[in-house]
């Protein structure tokens, strides 16, 4: 049967999105698991929380099985912290299904990926769909839904299929005083009402920039954290800001309260239209139909 090669990331939760889905639709949950544990590992040594008695090397050589395309394999990558560790990541694995084999190859970024035509079908963050191809508009984007209507497609071939619920939010985050300046929730119209400094991370700005809506941002600075400074605690010295949440348990910390979830962070399947053929269609309806229809056609 035919192989087709799904560009999907090397590490982090977009890449544990991906391995669980596929896990659902084709059993290999197993596969999956001993992936993502290997790679929390890694994570963790790199971080200095574990400690190993074998070299990176032999343990690159032990986790992966170049003979074996089934079989997991693994790559070194440059860490871009102080002092750039290298870290352990995956490589790539091909997984059978009555699709055809599914090769997932690791990349680093595999949005471009396909806006280059390498691949037709891969995985990343909507968040790198934002910052690299949505237009700017006065109107605030919302839904993953909306995402492909502000696409140029002069831009790109690139679309997004579908989101895989690996939820984290953009939410707006206030001090109790920036909070009681305004008789009103914390949501996008306090943002418009608002005018002063706004605290977001650097990697986010054309992001915010899009699901804030410019007409809200006349009055409005950026300001980022310090060198190695916490979002949060950031800002709290700010009084307002963007950042990621799931519970607002460390936005709580910093005595922030939690104002509106303002988009979803989320891994996509993405699909460039221009390579499209019977085949990707059926492998990435594996990814996009309900669980209980894909299981059933195994």
């Amino acid at each position: 049967m035919t192989t087709t090669r799904v560009a999907v990331p090397r590490k982090g939760r977009p890449l544990e999105a991906v391995l669980e889905r596929l896990a659902a639709r084709t059993g290999t949950t197993e596969l999956a698991d001993e992936i993502i544990s290997t790679l929390r590992y890694e994570k963790d040594l790199t971080k200095g929380n574990q400690s190993a008695d074998e070299d990176i090397y032999g343990r690159i050589a032990d986790y992966s099985d170049i003979e074996d395309p089934t079989r997991p394999e693994f790559t070194l990558l440059r860490d871009d912290r102080d002092g750039m560790p290298r870290r352990v990541v995956f490589d790539s694995v091909t997984v059978p299904t009555d699709r055809g084999d599914v090769q997932l190859v690791g990349r680093e970024e595999p949005f471009r990926a396909l806006r280059t035509h390498e691949f037709a079908l891969g995985f990343d963050s909507a968040d790198l769909v934002l910052e690299e191809v949505v237009e700017l508009q006065d109107d605030p984007l919302r839904t993953i839904d909306e995402i492909n209507d502000r696409i140029d497609p002069l831009d790109t071939d690139v679309r997004v299929a579908t989101g895989l619920g690996d939820t984290v939010y953009h939410t707006l985050l206030a001090t109790p005083t920036v909070v009681d300046s305004q008789d009103r929730p914390l949501d996008r119209e306090f943002v418009r009402n608002y005018a002063g400094e706004l605290c977001i991370s650097p990697r986010y700005e054309r992001l915010i920039e899009a699901v804030i809506g410019t007409a809200a941002l006349d009055d409005i600075t950026f300001t980022y954290p310090e060198n190695g400074q916490e979002e949060e605690a950031a800002i709290a010295d700010t009084g307002f800001g963007v950042y990621l949440t799931v519970t607002g348990s460390t936005a709580r910390d910093h005595d922030l309260e939690l104002g509106d979830r303002l988009f979803p962070s989320e891994t996509v399947l993405l699909e460039n239209r221009s390579e499209r053929t019977p085949v990707t269609e059926q492998v990435a309806e594996l990814f996009t139909e309900p669980e209980a229809t894909a299981l059933q056609s195994l």
